[in-house]
């Protein structure tokens, strides 16, 4: 919006997260709930990249995505809980604007790296079930690596981008941000410069960002279907889908909440459910990943257990 004749032209140095609750006992409700899911998270996250490393037959390049996608969940989930448990516990809820921007650049960077690494997930599945004798030289360590840094550069251009562009924007009051975390559709309703090119940049680069890769993913699993519909045996057809159940999971999550989240931009009373899409986006789906991968995953259950019995052995 314009700013009107007379408004204090002050800029903002510092905005005020409002949290998830008001009320002191709630908010020491949603402490104990938010430090038990973050350490969930990180310990079953870690978990999988454990046993990823340490156990050889999963050093293949769909368990390669997966540890990098673990890694992924446990920075996006440190990058907003933590500080809003450092605000439940100092009942202090002012951040700066440079960290609000820095938190901001990282969750947009982190999020977007999600994107990719599903999409390349899905392309793994692709080239094993349709192009089985071709497999190992399409999806070589070269082919890995370079699909993991080519969607860096992407993310990273991405969260730039954004970030720079808010950057260019007036805020000078009000300064409460209606989420526990910093980003973009509530900053907008801050702003007392028009956000009309900002909203148009967050929506075509969501499209590439998020687009781009549902169809890719989209393409890849009805070739998938077609191939494994091939297959005579139902025992044969069983395993290859059971290898793309968890990934079409997380899929579905991820893609679910994140379009909800960012297509219904400039409604001041859809902040209120972003809180709850934001939870599921930053909490709830990094840490559903590594039980969906692991629940159904004998090998990776084999490998957690071996790691444990390893410990309780030395100790």
């Amino acid at each position: 919006m314009e700013p009107e004749a007379g408004t204090n032209s002050t800029a903002v140095t510092e905005f005020t997260l409002l949290g998830l609750v008001e009320t002191e006992e709630m908010q020491s409700v949603v402490f104990v709930l938010f430090l038990f899911a973050y350490l969930v998270t990180v310990g079953g996250n870690l978990s999988i990249l454990a046993a990823i490393l340490v156990e050889p037959k999963l050093h293949t390049p769909m368990y390669f995505f997966l540890g990098n996608l673990s890694v992924l969940d446990v920075g996006c989930i440190t990058v907003t809980v933590p500080v809003m448990l450092g605000h439940l516990l100092t009942h202090k809820r002012t951040i700066s604007y440079g960290a609000c921007l820095t938190q901001l650049f990282f969750f947009h960077l982190l999020a977007g790296m999600d994107c990719f690494l599903l999409t390349a997930m899905a392309y793994d599945r692709f080239l094993a079930i349709c192009r089985p004798l071709t497999y190992s030289t399409r999806m070589s360590h070269t082919v890995q690596r370079m699909l993991v840094a080519a969607s860096w550069t992407c993310t990273f251009t991405n969260a730039l981008t954004h970030t720079v562009a808010l950057t260019t924007l007036n805020f000078c009051g009000p300064k409460e941000v209606n989420h526990f975390y910093c980003d973009l559709p509530q900053l907008f309703q801050l702003s007392c410069s028009s956000t009309q090119l900002n909203e148009l940049l967050l929506f075509a680069l969501s499209f590439l960002m998020a687009g781009a890769p549902v169809v890719l993913i989209i393409t890849s699993y009805i070739h998938v279907a077609a191939a494994v519909l091939q297959i005579r045996s139902a025992e044969g057809r069983k395993k290859a889908f059971s290898t793309c159940g968890s990934h079409l999971t997380v899929v579905f999550l991820f893609y679910g909440t994140g379009i909800f989240n960012y297509m219904r931009l400039g409604s001041e009373e859809a902040s209120d459910k972003d809180k709850g899409v934001g939870v599921f986006n930053t909490v709830i789906n990094p840490m559903l990943n590594p039980l969906i991968y692991s629940l159904r995953n004998t090998d990776v259950q084999g490998a957690l257990w071996r790691i444990l019995v390893g410990r309780w052995s030395l100790t």
